[in-house]
């Protein structure tokens, strides 16, 4: 059985027909919204899992906190392509100037497919 998944605009596991809808990418779903959305250093058991997204909640939304975000997401991720769990990953940004940055990553798992993951980062 995979993992459960986690939706990413709430947070939660997602439900289908009452029960906790298996993650189709077989973790690497799960994968990229903790490495992502947890501030680095948080986590008691693992002080590198997370990133400094969380820094760029009282930034400006400027061209250069996107370039921070991508950057940011990258060190995050890379322990993905470190134990081999992904083969390729690329972080687009796209500011609408809302109060949100908007995070597209695309990961090649170990078999070859491609997952697409949506994040959003909050900007002032």
């Amino acid at each position: 059985m995979s993992d459960a998944l986690i939706d990413p605009t709430i947070g939660g596991y997602t439900l289908t027909d009452g029960g906790l809808t298996p993650d189709p990418a077989r973790g690497l779903a799960n994968a990229v919204f903790l490495r992502l959305m947890t501030p680095l250093g948080s986590y008691w058991a693992d002080a590198t899992l997370g990133s400094r997204l969380h820094e760029l909640a009282r930034q400006k939304d400027l061209a250069r906190v996107a370039v921070l975000a991508k950057a940011y997401s990258e060190q995050a991720l890379q322990p993905l392509l470190d134990d081999g769990r992904a083969s390729a990953i690329a972080v687009t940004t796209k500011q609408s100037h809302d109060g949100w940055l908007r995070l597209r990553v695309a990961v090649i798992d170990a078999g070859g497919r491609e997952h697409i993951f949506e994040h959003n980062v909050r900007v002032m």
